[in-house]
């Protein structure tokens, strides 16, 4: 564009303000006089609405100007509960070697002293490249936790002028790869500070990864990859919506050219085609300038932040093996009260007529499952559960009954024993419905919620799936043979 087109388009642009500004002027002065003209009574209350209006507007305007508050660290139980809960699952037989590991090399790093850097982030994304430029000319130490290339390898450097030990950790958004991704995870919680390498704009689960790293509170760098394929606005424009993508959840944002080798074909002049081969420069000078800002206390003063990061990534994982040990808790519980229930029906009349009957059983499998999952319940709440789940069975009898007698159909041996096996069945049903529906509710919502049991205990007295149904059946059978 010529200068006097800018300068003819400048002048046009300063006109047309000029008059938008007296056009505004125009009718504010047209309004005002309006106003003024108005009965007072009507004048202050026009007047009322236009200074609420505008108390909204500036009240919304502050709002949203507010300067927001950094993202609060995700605080980790004390230690030593959180050892007492895993030595409480080894008590229990559960295979805790794995978190027991992670405390010793919790304390391993602590004594070592290194400052720990990892580096995160999805496949093909430059990270073993950047791997290389950070620490160059240094062949990884394999983790002790290895067995595969694809697993967390260490290098050591001092190239930067500072001593670390940067973590090679597998890429995300792998087909089949949970459990690297797990391992990655792991090994980001151990690091002080974690460098998250992308290629450009943050995808929905990159934009996930971050806020997850970013709830520990520890340093954190966003390192937007090969910035060299790009011309400098489109470097600026990129990096400008990473950053605001981000929403302020690392510590810093900068564009980096991780380099490596590079294939591509020309033509020759003589008509032939040539492959050719090169290596790009690397520059992570902005990279290495962030983290030196952010490590420059040291891996003492970091520790804090590391461990508080380890140790609550520890109590997911301790949380993770507690609620699968108990809902196989739940299920021995809920067998073992339903196989009672069968023997006890075969004095009953009909299905759901006599829980009133079954009620010592039902509050204890109530009692067990409260004490499984640590809530506390009053003889109150159980009766009040009892009277709402014998209200459940009244309107669902004619369920029971039917889905009873098609299962027994499977099973003549059993079938033809007359109607005391269709009520043993038809408890066994309705026990395990109900213990079922509670382990959920309890385990969830960690109380008693009489409603949410209730509609779960209903999904399940119409489930007629035949694997459950069958597993009724050769429950009922058991029970039968051992009485």
């Amino acid at each position: 564009m010529s200068r006097r087109l800018r300068l003819l388009l400048a002048v046009i642009g300063l006109v047309a303000l000029v008059w938008l500004t007296l056009a505004a002027v125009d009718r504010a002065i047209a309004l005002g006089q309006r106003f003024m003209g108005l009965p007072e009574g009507l004048r202050w209350i026009v007047g009322l609405l236009v200074l609420f209006g505008a108390a909204l507007v500036v009240g919304f305007g502050a709002w949203w100007l507010r300067p927001r508050r950094p993202r609060t660290p995700v605080v980790a139980p004390d230690r030593a509960s959180l050892e007492a809960r895993i030595e409480t699952l080894r008590e229990s037989r559960i295979d805790v070697e794995e978190l027991r590991s992670e405390l010793g090399e919790l304390d391993r790093r602590r004594e070592t002293a290194h400052v720990y850097v990892a580096v995160f982030g999805e496949i093909s994304t430059g990270k073993s490249t950047l791997i290389a430029a950070l620490a160059p000319g240094n062949a990884p130490e394999r983790d002790a936790r290895g067995g595969t290339t694809r697993d967390v390898a260490h290098y050591e450097t001092d190239a930067w002028g500072a001593r670390w030990t940067v973590a090679d950790v597998p890429g995300s958004a792998e087909s089949d790869g949970d459990a690297r991704e797990r391992m990655a995870r792991d090994e980001a919680l151990r690091a002080h500070a974690v460098v998250y390498v992308c290629a450009g704009d943050l995808t929905r689960t990159q934009g996930e990864e971050l806020r997850w790293l970013g709830d520990f509170g520890k340093p954190l760098v966003l390192a937007v990859n090969k910035a060299d394929q790009w011309t400098a606005a489109e470097r600026d424009s990129i990096v400008g919506r990473v950053r605001a993508q981000s929403a302020g959840i690392p510590d810093a944002v900068v564009a980096i050219s991780a380099g490596g080798d590079e294939r591509f074909t020309r033509r020759l002049a003589d008509g032939t085609i040539e492959n050719v081969a090169r290596r790009r420069p690397a520059d992570v000078e902005p990279l290495m300038n962030a983290l030196r800002r952010m490590l420059a206390p040291g891996a003492t003063q970091l520790e804090a932040l590391r461990e508080n990061a380890v140790l609550a990534g520890l109590h997911e994982r301790t949380g993770e093996r507690e609620a699968e040990w108990r809902a196989a808790e739940a299920e021995r519980i809920v067998s073992r009260y339903a196989r009672r229930a069968i023997v006890g029906a075969m004095a009953a009349v009909a299905p759901g007529s006599d829980l009133v009957i079954q009620g010592v059983l039902a509050t204890g499998m109530v009692r067990a499952l409260a004490a499984l999952h640590d809530v506390r319940v009053t003889d109150v709440e159980i009766d009040n559960l009892l009277r709402q789940v014998r209200m459940t069975l009244r309107t669902g009898t004619s369920l029971v009954l039917a889905i009873s007698g098609n299962a027994l159909k499977a099973f003549p041996g059993l079938g033809t024993l007359g109607g005391g096996i269709l009520h043993a069945f038809a408890y066994a049903l309705i026990f395990d419905s109900f213990g079922r529906a509670l382990a959920a509710t309890l385990a969830e919502r960690r109380t008693l919620d009489q409603a949410d049991a209730s509609e779960r205990m209903r999904e399940l007295l119409g489930d007629a799936g035949q694997s459950r149904l069958r597993r009724l059946a050769e429950l009922t059978g058991e029970a039968l043979r051992d009485r």
